[in-house]
């Protein structure tokens, strides 16, 4: 258990550093109007704090820095809630008032503003496409050999391809079919379309229009295996800005790390809601084992989640990229639940 000075003294310098990046000595803490004790006994708590683990002491310097327990315990129990500006409010908003037609978009352009306001990398793990179902099926007509067939789902994700057209088709023909499509697959989730598709909607076209299975299957061929949770980076490239990062092969790591999609699945995915916090090792990933990695959850239309992260060095604002996220996830969870 620490006394009220420990935890004042380790406020202090987890802030300190935080903000400058510089260990943090006995006489920079006792300039701090909220202390009110000697530079001798700031010693003697910063020699009791780094004995518990709290803080180390860098080779080349007399003054302390976090540990990982250090800022676990900060974490846990010292971060405060902060307040957002007016014009940090008005920027996140501006995600959810432009007239976006696809969930893409809107998480798109979250994590670019998320990395913009906080300076560290953004990641946005999109709800599960596969579960999406069909809100409505149109071909709209290039020319006489090609069209393009779109389909919209209930959560705004949007497929389209350019099909070719079989000889002879007219505009009644496509009519037709667009109607029989939408009337059997309106509703059905898109992993079930290959299913609908054979069972019913195919032979009600042969019926009425006739037999295009290949037109079909060139319409709906992968729709099914567009189920991966989709990522979305902001700001990929910020941590090479952090000076915890001038190393080449901690770059390399990292950098490979965000291209390998299965492994920031695992790294990101969440089933509850809340924020999460992970520092240092406790993230289980060598290359992340200078990072600290803030997530939240949100949710999409059928209660599906989603995640939303902030990549940053250990050193990372707590404080407000805590509140950013919260912010942005609330926001995010009204918009796709009541669909874009």
């Amino acid at each position: 258990m620490l006394t009220n000075r420990q935890l004042q003294v380790l406020k202090v310098i987890v802030d300190d550093f935080i903000a400058s990046g510089q260990p943090i000595g006995s006489r920079q803490i006792s300039k701090k109007d909220e202390i009110t004790f000697s530079p001798a006994t700031i010693r003697n708590e910063m020699a009791d704090l780094e004995e518990m683990g709290f803080l180390e002491k860098p080779h080349t310097s007399a003054g302390r820095v976090p540990s990982e327990k250090g800022y676990r315990f900060y974490v846990d129990h010292l971060v405060t809630p902060q307040g957002l500006t007016n014009q940090e409010i008005k920027t996140i908003s501006s995600a959810f008032t432009d007239q976006f037609f696809e969930t893409e978009q809107v998480i798109r352009k979250s994590a670019t503003i998320l990395s913009d306001l906080t300076n560290y990398t953004s990641i946005i793990l999109g709800p599960d496409v596969q579960m999406h179902k069909v809100k409505k099926f149109s071909i709209v007509p290039l020319n006489a050999t090609n069209a393009v067939a779109i389909i919209v789902t209930d959560n705004g994700h949007v497929e389209n391809r350019v099909i070719d057209l079989p000889a002879g088709m007219n505009s009644s023909d496509f009519e037709k079919i667009v109607n029989i499509l939408n009337e059997r697959l309106v509703g059905v989730p898109l992993v079930q379309i290959p299913y609908y598709l054979e069972k019913e909607a195919a032979k009600i076209i042969e019926q009425h229009v006739g037999a295009y299975d290949g037109l079909l299957q060139s319409i709906f061929g992968g729709a099914e295996h567009s189920s991966e949770h989709r990522i979305y980076y902001g700001g990929k490239t910020n941590m090479l800005n952090q000076p915890e990062f001038h190393d080449l092969d901690k770059i390399k790591m990292l950098m490979e790390m965000l291209e390998t999609q299965s492994q920031l699945q695992s790294l990101l995915h969440r089933d509850t809601p809340g924020i999460s916090i992970r520092i240092g090792s406790e993230n289980n990933l060598l290359a992340v084992e200078d990072c600290s990695i803030i997530t939240a959850s949100y949710l999409s239309t059928d209660d599906q989640v989603g995640s939303i992260a902030i990549i940053g060095p250990k050193r990372m604002d707590y404080q407000r990229v805590i509140t950013l996220l919260d912010h942005m996830s609330g926001d995010l969870t009204k918009l796709l639940r009541r669909g874009i």
